[in-house]
């Protein structure tokens, strides 16, 4: 499963919900008529009945969710689809689920952690890079820009940045 979203809230009483896209486009999600509903390794398939753009969120009617009290059950799940059902990126572009758990190295050598999070700031995307517990959890924001991240293998979960240590 690719996440592609999250359930944020419900949207009035009739079992609409308001969905934070984590697409490049806020239609992206439009291409997918069933959508996976859940977290980690539980997933539901749900039909989707209606959707559409709502100011900076989407607006969803799935099927089976008919009130508010089922709506509130889905505040805070994630939204996927297969990721066989995802065109394939070109050779520059990665879907941020797949740089989750790639660890991130300097041109020193020296492990910067594991990548936990992508997120947009509107300029660029940003890397959040964690050290892990036995060293302390420092959180890294490392610009996701090609002055930066020099190499990424996806199959390895290895990633080659410009980038000083005690940033």
């Amino acid at each position: 499963m690719v996440v592609m979203g999250r359930i944020v809230a419900p949207y009035g009483v009739l079992g609409w919900l308001k969905v934070l896209p984590d697409t490049e486009t806020m239609d992206s999600l439009f291409d997918y008529p069933i959508w996976w509903i859940g977290r980690d390794d539980q997933w539901q398939a749900t039909k989707v009945e209606e959707l559409k753009i709502h100011n900076d969120v989407l607006v969803v009617k799935l099927a089976d969710v008919n009130d508010r009290d089922a709506a509130l059950a889905c505040k805070s799940k994630q939204v996927a689809v297969p990721r066989d059902a995802l065109p394939e990126p070109s050779d520059d572009e990665y879907y941020w689920s797949d740089l989750i758990g790639v660890e991130v190295k300097n041109q020193q050598a020296v492990t910067l952690g594991l990548i936990t999070d992508v997120f947009e700031t509107g300029a660029n995307d940003v890397l959040v890079v964690n050290t892990g517990k036995e060293h302390g959890n420092v959180e890294r924001l490392i610009p996701f820009i090609d002055q930066v991240v020099l190499e990424v293998d996806i199959q390895a979960k290895t990633m080659l940045v410009d980038w000083d240590a005690d940033f």
